[in-house]
């Protein structure tokens, strides 16, 4: 009698730990979803159907636990997996509650620019207001209210809109841009200028259409404003500035560059972002005669130049530039270009050639001699190559210049469509996954 009385006791915690396996499971997949209950009857019903479904429920019994301390020591440790191989997405996006923990983001950084907490030790500022009417004395409830504040912010949008600048938005330091949960469109009009700052991230918008303005008085922070010439009209300016994230945004027909980095600026990200219809893409460093740029230290990730893009993607000068895991599915003329001895690092990106039988090569020395290049540390590791497509490398492959030019481990190329796919501002609903 006690030999069954143990043997009925070892299966029914067996069974019981198998439907906790079951319960967790369901929880594990279904966001902010309750989880429906089961009531007494049913679950006698289901004890009688599965009395024998398993040989050996002490080993099934075991195997749940280890399954449920596992993930438990996982999210334990605030990582949420997506699945996608993407450590920036798996890192937030699989949280139905990004919204309540929006600063979550600033810890999912990768590469040069890992360290940019934009406004995560400050409070929120809400954008309400769309407009843009006086670039001099902004109104507060408006973007350019919010970014020039001495103080660190997070700002994020009341609901969608189009933001159609009359002037530079010129940025103050530790300031976040967070266009989740909104349709934001910085379009029609002047776009944003990263000058003389630190400690910024651009995540989630639509930049575009952005013109050339200027020959105007603008404000820089609330005790300062000043004469601005003529501005090029590119979508973002990073001007002598540093710990600079530019993520998930969508950018595309602007006046000059969609991103341009200059004047010794340094420790950049350009991440997740969607790249269509441009000419001349991103631009890293000011001039082949300006030295300062040989601290220029940029990493571009995961992005997708898609659909209309000519070259520039990106055109390098001086620094270290860490290209790794994006998606080139269009280019005119070429996609990665540079001068002045940068150093290039291309790891597991796809690389997608046009149908231009003069058009295959992936590389550009800009107006540069073969004498003058081929000392030029550019390689490519583990690119794929398609329809053609071809990198030219050139100089000794210096270990020393490669490790500075690394700034994360690079996946695998056949990841990269995957790694990719979410390219672009967000579609965030609260309450939902991202």
């Amino acid at each position: 009698m006690a030999v069954s009385l143990r043997l009925h006791f070892s299966m029914a915690s067996s069974l019981l730990f198998l439907l906790l396996h079951i319960l967790f499971v369901h929880s594990s997949f279904a966001g902010d979803e309750r989880l429906q209950s089961f009531n007494s009857s049913s679950m006698a019903d289901w004890n009688v159907k599965n009395e024998h479904a398993v040989d050996n429920p002490e080993e099934i019994a075991s195997m749940v636990d280890s399954s449920i301390r596992n993930s438990t020591e996982r999210r334990n440790l605030g990582f949420f997996s997506c699945g996608t191989g993407n450590p920036i997405d798996d890192c937030w996006r699989c949280d139905p509650r990004w919204q309540l923990r929006r600063k979550h983001l600033a810890n999912c950084g990768i590469g040069f620019g890992r360290n940019a907490v934009g406004g995560r030790d400050g409070r929120y500022y809400v954008v309400s207001d769309p407009g843009d009417d006086d670039p001099v004395n902004p109104r507060p409830g408006t973007l350019r209210h919010a970014v020039i504040q001495d103080r660190p912010l997070w700002i994020v949008f009341k609901r969608d809109m189009v933001i159609t600048l009359k002037q530079e938005l010129i940025m103050n330091s530790f300031k976040t841009i967070d266009g989740r949960g909104a349709n934001v469109h910085i379009a029609y009009g002047a776009c944003i200028t990263i000058q003389f700052v630190t400690n910024v991230i651009i995540h989630g918008l639509h930049i575009h259409d952005c013109k050339p303005t200027g020959n105007a008085m603008v404000r820089s922070s609330p005790s300062h404003y000043g004469w601005r010439t003529m501005a090029d009209g590119d979508g973002v300016s990073i001007f002598g500035s540093s710990h600079i994230w530019i993520d998930h945004n969508s950018l595309s027909s602007c006046a000059d560059g969609l991103i341009d980095a200059v004047m010794g600026s340094t420790a950049i990200t350009i991440s997740n972002n969607y790249f269509t219809h441009h000419n001349e893409v991103i631009l890293l460093g000011h001039s082949d005669s300006y030295v300062r740029d040989k601290q220029m230290q940029v990493t571009i990730a995961y992005n997708h130049f898609g659909e209309g893009l000519i070259q520039r993607m990106p055109r390098c000068r001086h620094g270290y530039f860490h290209v790794v895991n994006n998606d080139y599915t269009h280019w005119v003329m070429y996609a990665i270009g540079g001068s002045a001895d940068p150093t290039i690092n291309s790891q597991g990106n796809r690389y997608l050639a046009p149908a231009n039988p003069f058009a295959k090569e992936v590389t550009k020395r800009v107006d540069t001699w073969n004498g003058e290049w081929k000392h030029w540390n550019w390689r490519s590791e583990g690119d794929l190559l398609l329809n053609g497509a071809y990198f030219t490398p050139s100089g000794a492959g210096a270990a020393a210049s490669y490790a500075r030019a690394s700034s994360l481990g690079a996946k695998s190329s056949s990841l990269v469509g995957t790694i990719t796919s979410s390219a672009g501002a967000l579609s965030c609903r609260r309450g939902y996954r991202c």
